[in-house]
């Protein structure tokens, strides 16, 4: 029984600034997931992150001499704007120190409530040598993120809220971990009350900072951490959060990026919410817990911990997603180098809808295609497809869980191919719907060769197509004939700087 944390958290002086969040059903996960999924939905407070409660609840408790001479923090995100909001409602003055590399938006925002944003260093590690120095010449007061009691506190009203909230069972609680105040708080609370309740760690593959120290059983520094949660991006467990979970957290579950990505879109489908990498921890957390455990009916919480996404992470976050929730296999595949051989291949793959389709002509014998194709069925249809595809001959290479291939190959399949003789370029644009890039490569027939062809599905009502046709001058008006007979809207690009530049 944690029975000082128990009446800390009771007393917790939150509500000054900080809301009683709903806990809403995801209705479409808990039917998918065969098991009762609610969310905290932490990230409706005006700072849009939990970061507030545990900010506040400090600089409240400080003595009038602590708030006359201010407060000061390192941080570059959440944690800041916590700060700033809290300092500004109670008067205090509160500097919020920052990497020069913050983002301008999240220097805005941390001025937009009231806070005094100094700008120091390149990194994390530089901006905090420098609050702390400041402290301790100025006398100002130190606000930890995550590893002090009343920030803890603050933290664990969210597990108090919980339990008002929902008094029928509840068989585990899902927590975003990064220097562990949010857990810390939420278990010392939900442990106190309901024991039976698991509280379970949800931590990225890349920073297992409470995992790797309760598998040491003391702290550990991790040589490096994964920057896509930057919410949770911490090297080592904090002292006083470590002591607290390493007796109350029940076990820990790591996702991949891939897995963030997917559980972000069914946040989105869910809430119309877009989450940040670490907000989304916990739904991930869920879908693997699930998963692996094979649980059925059963009443799972995840904490929705934060929305502070930046814009620029969208494209990232979708092109990840469909590959997270195994809705997407990429494969590199070998076909003969002959008119006819596309349309052949897009046979051999049946109905299925291709996300991708990318090629350059490289030499006369093999042709290497890189292709995404929608999958209903998970990793078991992606075994089919590929068996498939062999059995007919062709070379398969599975790059769905390459980190190269989908970070980087993706978008480099091109280059100049002196070799393409009478090469025209198009760009079309194609209805989106199952078998319409068979019907596409049906139409232009095996007259001509396709020396290069990029496609990907964006999820819109109509495809784009760019590809690269070898035509001898004397036949380009009969190509002109086929186009039309096609109906697609298309613009020859052959002239364009940019396909001469690159791909020509």
């Amino acid at each position: 029984m944690n029975l000082e944390y128990l009446e800390k958290i009771l007393t917790a002086r939150v509500y000054d600034v900080a809301d009683e969040t709903p806990l809403e059903l995801a209705k479409g996960l808990s039917t998918r997931l065969r098991n009762q999924v609610l969310m905290k939905r932490e990230d409706q407070q005006q700072v849009f992150s939990f970061k507030l409660r545990g900010a506040y609840n400090k600089i409240y408790n400080l003595s009038e001499e602590q708030r006359r001479a201010g407060v000061i923090t390192a941080s570059a995100g959440n944690h800041a704007q916590g700060v700033a909001l809290a300092g500004s409602s109670l008067g205090v003055e509160a500097v919020i120190v920052m990497p020069e590399t913050t983002p301008e938006i999240k220097v805005a925002a941390v001025r937009g409530f009231g806070g005094k944003a100094v700008l120091v260093g390149d990194t994390y590690d530089e901006a905090l040598a420098y609050a702390l120095d400041k402290a301790q010449e100025q006398g100002m007061t130190f606000v930890h993120p995550y590893d002090d009691p009343d920030v803890i506190a603050g933290q664990g009203a969210i597990g108090m809220e919980i339990l008002r909230q929902h008094p029928d069972p509840i068989d585990a609680i899902f927590v975003p971990v990064g220097g562990g105040g949010l857990i810390a708080g939420i278990a010392a609370y939900v442990k106190s009350l309901r024991p039976e309740i698991k509280i379970i760690a949800v931590e990225p593959e890349d920073t297992p900072t409470l995992e790797r120290a309760l598998k040491a059983g003391e702290r550990v520094v991790l040589d490096e951490v994964g920057l896509f949660a930057d919410g949770v991006a911490v090297r080592q467990i904090g002292k006083e959060t470590f002591r607290l979970a390493k007796s109350l957290v029940d076990d820990t579950v790591l996702v991949s990026t891939d897995e963030m990505c997917a559980a972000i879109k069914d946040i989105f489908e869910e809430a119309r919410t877009m989450m940040e990498p670490a907000g989304a921890l916990a739904i991930a957390g869920i879908k693997k817990y699930v998963a692996e455990k094979g649980v059925t009916d059963q009443t799972l919480v995840a904490i929705n911990s934060g929305a502070n996404i930046n814009f620029d992470r969208l494209r990232h976050v979708t092109e990840r997603a469909e590959v997270g929730e195994r809705r997407e296999a990429l494969l590199a595949v070998t076909i003969p180098e002959r008119p006819g051989s596309f349309c052949a291949f897009c046979s051999a793959l049946g109905k299925r809808a291709i996300t991708e389709f990318n090629y350059r002509y490289a030499d006369h014998r093999d042709a290497q295609v890189f292709a995404g194709v929608r999958l209903s069925g998970g990793d078991e249809e992606k075994a089919k497809i590929i068996e498939r595809l062999e059995s007919e001959g062709y070379a398969v290479t599975d790059l769905t869980d390459n980190e190269l291939a989908k970070v980087h190959l993706r978008y480099l399949v091109g280059g100049h191919a002196s070799s393409a003789e009478n090469e025209v370029l198009y760009r079309f644009l194609m209805p989106e719907r199952p078998g319409a890039l068979r019907d596409f490569l049906s139409a232009l027939g095996s007259r001509w060769n396709i020396s290069l062809f990029h496609y990907r599905n964006h999820g819109s009502a109509h495809g784009r197509i760019l590809a690269g046709i070898q035509v001898p001058p004397d036949e380009r008006e009969a190509l002109k004939q086929s186009l039309a007979r096609l109906g697609y809207q298309h613009w020859e690009e052959s002239d364009n700087p940019a396909y001469r530049l690159f791909l020509g």
